[in-house]
């Protein structure tokens, strides 16, 4: 980076819900927030902040939609990572305006600092590759250049967009080239056309520019939304560590990615070519293609026992998964999910989601394993008019003081310490104690301790949704459900 050059903001975007990934990614805890990649000791969004860290970079800031909130925090928590801010989107309104908030937020204090736009669910393989190219990047942005990174391609890939690059940037900046344009997924024919060509990169979704530079193109070219971003954050409200925007001016913006909204009609689009080991992990395929591979070009993770098996993805969350006589599959088992895919059509897995919704199933949305505030929640049994779960309690952590109108439960306590409050009364319960909280009773379970809290919770009644619940206080900014 010159000597010059503003500061650089990452800002990760983490709005995606990784539908092709199923069933680890869900919904309610998208790939993301998985360690799916290399050891598996670092989620995607822990190793996207991670690599944005050091002295040229500032604190990140975080777009993510409000369900995901407590998720993105406690990671980054748990990575040593301080955000900036983390923004709540309250509808999904694709990218060009996540990004405009986080431009106009930035501006708020410092507009010619530059953004570095990240999403949060990429992997790649050479970072040192990468923080050369954000140094070059960064000379073009700072003469006011909407750049963004364009993987050089080593395959006629058909999944991602293209960018044809022109002539180099005139300006103290070399290895960056002007944008002659963007091309959407092509045919395999064309794909390989691109690749002989030279000129064509991948379209990464990986941007640098400044804050007002991108203020200024919104202006020119999405008044509109910019006006919309702009009554959401300018009526927003802080909500703990969370920047909420106000719904109804967010909802009311088009909703358009960078690529459709800006850097196509832009004549400031740069384009830096980088090889970086890039992935954005758009289908389990892609996790064989970058992970190493056995002999007979399997990868494998979890417990997995392989016999006369070659060229397959493996992945066992929960289970022991034996194969023998198979080739080229992808197989993927958790705890409530099996999915078995021919490992050329693994983009399908989308499809398999899709049907899930129309037939009004809930696998696509939550894990057996559901995360809160506080915690976690496994489901362990569900009958008729009885449901048993695992209920885990961080340390210092406590639900809400509620009550429910169809169900009582029965509170067994597994590990630790729990504080127990029914009505008026508030108890201590330890291993293997137990209480029962009769139906209609107001009541919080709180972990005092210092070591995590489990729970064996069985419910009873004639309705056992989540949606029965009458919160009458709760620590973590959630809307009372009655």
């Amino acid at each position: 980076m010159s000597a010059n050059s503003a500061p650089i903001t990452p800002v990760i975007l983490s709005g995606g819900s990784g539908s092709r990934l199923w069933p680890m990614s869900r919904a309610g805890y998208p790939k993301q927030f998985l360690a799916l990649h290399g050891d598996g000791g670092e989620t995607m969004l822990q190793a996207t902040a991670r690599r944005a860290q050091g002295e040229e970079f500032t604190a990140p800031l975080l777009v993510c939609n409000e369900e995901h909130r407590f998720i993105v925090a406690e990671q980054l928590r748990q990575a040593a990572i301080q955000p900036s801010d983390i923004i709540l989107e309250p509808a999904a309104r694709n990218t060009a305006p996540a990004v405009a908030v986080a431009a106009a937020r930035i501006s708020q204090y410092n507009p010619e600092a530059l953004m570095l736009v990240m999403p949060s669910d990429h992997v790649i393989l050479d970072e040192p590759s990468f923080h050369d190219a954000v140094q070059v990047a960064a000379r073009a942005a700072d003469e006011g250049a909407l750049v963004t990174f364009g993987v050089t391609p080593d395959a006629p890939e058909t999944g991602y967009g293209y960018i044809q690059r022109g002539e180099a940037w005139a300006g103290n900046a070399p290895g960056v080239y002007r944008v002659t344009r963007f091309v959407e997924k092509p045919d395999r024919d064309t794909a390989q056309a691109y690749l002989e060509a030279g000129d064509y990169a991948w379209n990464s979704g990986i941007f640098l520019f400044s804050a007002a530079t991108y203020l200024e193109a919104m202006a020119r070219y999405q008044p509109e939304m910019l006006a919309s971003v702009n009554a959401a954050l300018d009526n927003s409200q802080q909500d703990m560590t969370f920047c909420r925007l106000d719904a109804d001016a967010f909802a009311a913006s088009p909703a358009d990615s960078i690529d459709y909204a800006i850097m196509e009609r832009t004549d400031k689009a740069a384009v830096v070519p980088v090889d970086m080991g890039w992935s954005d992990l758009g289908a389990w395929s892609a996790l064989w293609e970058i992970e190493a591979k056995d002999e007979n070009g399997n990868v494998t993770r979890g417990d997995v026992l392989l016999h006369e098996t070659r060229n397959s993805y493996v992945h066992a969350d929960h289970a022991m998964v034996a194969t023998t006589g198979v080739e080229d599959l992808i197989i993927v088992a958790t705890d409530d999910a099996v999915v078995v895919a021919n490992r050329h059509q693994a983009q399908d897995v989308k499809k398999l989601v899709e049907q899930l919704k129309r037939e009004g199933r809930d696998e696509h949305n939550l894990h057996t394993v559901v995360h809160r505030p506080w915690g976690c929640y496994r489901g362990i049994d569900l009958g008729d008019r009885h449901q048993v779960k695992r209920i885990t309690v961080k340390p210092g952590e406590k639900l809400s003081l509620q009550m429910h109108y169809h169900r009582a439960e029965h509170w067994i306590v597994a590990s630790g310490t729990a504080r127990v409050t029914i009505g008026e009364n508030s108890f201590l319960l330890r291993e293997n104690e137990s209480t029962f909280i009769p139906m209609g009773e107001v009541h919080r379970l709180e972990n005092p301790g210092k070591v995590p809290l489990d729970i064996i919770e069985v419910q009873s009644g004639s309705y056992l949704g989540e949606d029965d619940i009458v919160r009458f206080e709760d620590g973590y900014g959630r809307a009372p459900q009655r």
